[in-house]
């Protein structure tokens, strides 16, 4: 089945330097918006080259980016054709960010926290199982900021993520940091994520951060996973589901 013609009915004009990447921001945003749906077939490179006002060799490169991202599949004497999502390099940061940009449901960021959850939980297992005082002081030192803003700020918030971040690398497992710092930094871009202000949300979130250094503090492994995943999960579901606080008069 080729792409609804309704994608591409109205020609586009872009700037000649962001030509490249006007064209695979679009396609990238009609796929993952389902627009172009998966298993459905572009459109011939003549009526994608008018629709964006460029060149078929524009539209070659733009398509082998979107290849790249495991967003399209190119076959000879077929054509090319959107891939099935599972299939989506969805850590890269165009994909990602699209995919949490047009996530009304909120079921993008709703997966993206449990694998990050996860990810972070066995990071904070592994650094309480190998804690070094300096580790231990890093991570202190993140969470004393946080007690001292008093209320959420922006220093507060940005001492937040220092102490993810510090866990994170600690652990030493470069594979899961990388991963869990692309969901984590990419989703506190979307104000989606951030969701709905909560009373006592500032005293939660140094509540639970204490836990998981006093796990980590005591080598209690299992503890330190047990802390930061129910931290990551909890303060996510707050935000996306609680009231949000209401002026005091």
């Amino acid at each position: 089945m080729t792409a609804p013609p309704d994608a591409f009915a109205t020609p586009l004009r872009r700037r000649p330097d962001r030509l490249s990447v006007a064209v695979v921001l679009e396609l990238v945003e009609l796929i993952v918006t389902g627009q172009i749906p998966e298993g459905d077939l572009l459109p011939p490179e003549g009526p994608l080259s008018e629709h964006f006002g460029v060149s078929r060799t524009v539209i070659r490169e733009s398509v082998k980016r979107l290849e790249e991202k495991g967003l399209l599949i190119v076959t000879q004497g077929r054509g090319t054709q959107v891939a099935r999502s599972g299939s989506w390099n969805m850590l890269d940061p165009v994909v990602l960010s699209t995919l949490i940009d047009n996530d009304e449901s909120l079921g993008v960021l709703d997966e993206l926290t449990v694998v990050r959850a996860n990810l972070e939980s066995a990071m904070a297992g592994t650094v309480a199982a190998q804690r070094t005082e300096e580790g231990l002081t890093r991570i202190a030192h993140a969470l004393e900021v946080m007690r001292e803003q008093r209320q959420e700020s922006d220093a507060s918030r940005q001492a937040d993520v220092v102490f993810h971040l510090t866990v994170m690398e600690l652990s030493g497992n470069r594979l899961a940091e990388n991963i869990a710092k692309r969901l984590y930094l990419r989703a506190l871009e979307s104000n989606r994520f951030h969701g709905m202000g909560y009373e006592k949300s500032f005293e939660s979130t140094v509540e639970e951060h204490a836990l998981v250094l006093d796990a980590i503090t005591r080598q209690d492994v299992a503890a330190a996973e047990t802390a930061m995943r129910d931290h990551i999960l909890g303060s996510w579901q707050r935000r996306r589901f609680e009231s949000p606080v209401r002026d005091t008069p």
